[in-house]
C-alpha cells in the first residue's frame, strides 16, 4: 500500500505578515499598559508621602520617640501616670527640705490658686496639706498653660494666637483642624526655653516663683523645670500624634482641674485616698487636685440631636483628687470607728447579801448603775447616711 503524506499547514506570506503585525501591536499595547500601571504606582506613592508629611509623619522619628506614630487612651494614661509620680516626688521634696515654714509655703500657694481658699486658711497647716496644694498649683499650670494652649514657639503671644486659629478651624471642619495641627507641630520647639519656662510660671504661679527664687537664685529650681519640660512632652504627644482611639483622627485633647470645694463627681474625678465621708453616704468635696483630668473633644456624629457648634467631650482620664476630709479641712474631722463594747460590771461585794435583805441588794444595784455607768455605744453607720443601733 502506498503512503501518501498529508499536506503541511502552509500560509501565504501576506497572512504571515498580517499575523505578525497584529502580535506586535498587541505586545506594544501590553507594554504601554505596564508603563501606565508603574506611573500610577509612582503617583500613589507620592500622594502617600504627601499625606504623611501633612500629618506630621516625618516628625515622629524626631519628636515622638515614645508611643510610636499614634496615641491611644492607654498610652495617654501611662504617660500621665509617670508625670504624676514626678510631680509627687517634687512636692514631697519641697516639703521635706525647704527651709521655709509650712505656713509661709501654704500662704504662697494659696495666693496663686484662683479658687476660693477661705476654708483652707481657717485650719492649721500640715505637711500633707502643703504637699497636696503644691500638686494642685502645678496641675493648674499644666492644664491651662501647657495642655490647653498649643505651644509651638517660645512666644506666649504667638502660641495664644495659634491656639485661637486651631479653635476656629475646629469649629469649621475638624479634619482640616487635625491636619493643620499636626503639620504645625512638625515645626514645634523640642523643649521650652528657660525664658519661656519662667514666663509660664510668672503667669500661673507668680508668688510661688518668687518663693523658689529667694536667696539669690536666678531661676526656678531644676526639678520644677524638669516637670515643665515633661509636661510639654506629654502635651506634644497629645496634640502632635494620630489618635487611634475610636477610629477618629478629628479629635483633640483638653485638660481640666476641678474647683476646690466642689462636690465629688465620680464621672470626672477619682479619689487617690480613701474618703470616709463618701463611704458613710455623706457629701464630701474636692480638697486638692494632684493631676488634671483629660477629655477628648470631638464633633457630634451626623444625625445627633445637638445644637450647632456643640462638641462631644469624652473623659479619657479622670482628674486625680484628694477629698477635704483626707486633708483635714472643710468641716469637723471624720468620726472614729466604733470602739470595743463595754466590759461586764465589777462583781458585787459580799455585803450586798448581808442581813439587809432584798432592799439592800436593790440599793447596791442602783449605786453600781450610777458609779460604773459606761458611755453609750456609738451609732452604727448604716447605708446612705442612716444611723441606727446595731441589731443584736
Amino acid at each position: 500500500m502506498a503512503y501518501h503524506p498529508q499536506p503541511a499547514d502552509v500560509v501565504s506570506g501576506e497572512q504571515y505578515r498580517y499575523a505578525l503585525q497584529n502580535f506586535r501591536i498587541a505586545h506594544e499595547k501590553v507594554e504601554e499598559q505596564r508603563r501606565q500601571l508603574e506611573e500610577q504606582e509612582r503617583h500613589v506613592a507620592q500622594l502617600r508621602a504627601r499625606i504623611t508629611l501633612l500629618e506630621g509623619g516625618d516628625d515622629q522619628q524626631k519628636g515622638q520617640q515614645k508611643g510610636g506614630q499614634s496615641v491611644d487612651d492607654f498610652s495617654i494614661k501611662v504617660a500621665a501616670s509617670n508625670l504624676e509620680k514626678q510631680i509627687n516626688r517634687w512636692a514631697a521634696e519641697v516639703v521635706r527640705t525647704h527651709p521655709g515654714s509650712l505656713d509661709y509655703i501654704r500662704g504662697a500657694i494659696l495666693d496663686d490658686i484662683s479658687d476660693d481658699t477661705s476654708g483652707i486658711k481657717d485650719v492649721p497647716t500640715t505637711a500633707l496639706q502643703v504637699q497636696n496644694l503644691l500638686r494642685h498649683a502645678i496641675a493648674e499650670t499644666i492644664s491651662e498653660a501647657i495642655i490647653n494652649c498649643l505651644i509651638i514657639t517660645n512666644s506666649n503671644e504667638t502660641n495664644a494666637q495659634l491656639t485661637r486659629i486651631h479653635e476656629f478651624l475646629f469649629a469649621k471642619d475638624p479634619t482640616v483642624a487635625f491636619v493643620w495641627r499636626r503639620q504645625t507641630f512638625v515645626a514645634a520647639i523640642e523643649t521650652c526655653s528657660p525664658e519661656m519656662t519662667i514666663q509660664l510660671l510668672q503667669e500661673t504661679m507668680p508668688t510661688l516663683l518668687d518663693f523658689f527664687t529667694e536667696g539669690g537664685q536666678t531661676g526656678p529650681p531644676a526639678p520644677l523645670v524638669a516637670i515643665i519640660n515633661a509636661a510639654y512632652t506629654f502635651s506634644r504627644m497629645l496634640h502632635g500624634s494620630r489618635s487611634s482611639s475610636a477610629g477618629s483622627n478629628d479629635a483633640f485633647y483638653r485638660a481640666f482641674v476641678p474647683e476646690l470645694g466642689s462636690i465629688l463627681d465620680a464621672t470626672q474625678v477619682e479619689l487617690s485616698k480613701r474618703c470616709i465621708r463618701s463611704e458613710r453616704g455623706e457629701i464630701d468635696r474636692v480638697g486638692s487636685t494632684i493631676f488634671p483630668g483629660l477629655v477628648k473633644v470631638t464633633r457630634p456624629t451626623p444625625g445627633a440631636h445637638m445644637k450647632k457648634g456643640e462638641v462631644v467631650q469624652t473623659t479619657v482620664r479622670r482628674s486625680q483628687v484628694i477629698c477635704e476630709c483626707a486633708m483635714g479641712i472643710g468641716g469637723p474631722p471624720p468620726r472614729p470607728p466604733p470602739g470595743p463594747p463595754p466590759g461586764p460590771p465589777p462583781p458585787m461585794p459580799d455585803e450586798a447579801f448581808s442581813d439587809g435583805g432584798y432592799d439592800d441588794l436593790v440599793n447596791h444595784a442602783a449605786r453600781l448603775h450610777i458609779t460604773n455607768s459606761s458611755p453609750p455605744r456609738p451609732a452604727y453607720p448604716g447605708p446612705q447616711g442612716y444611723s441606727g443601733a446595731p441589731t443584736v
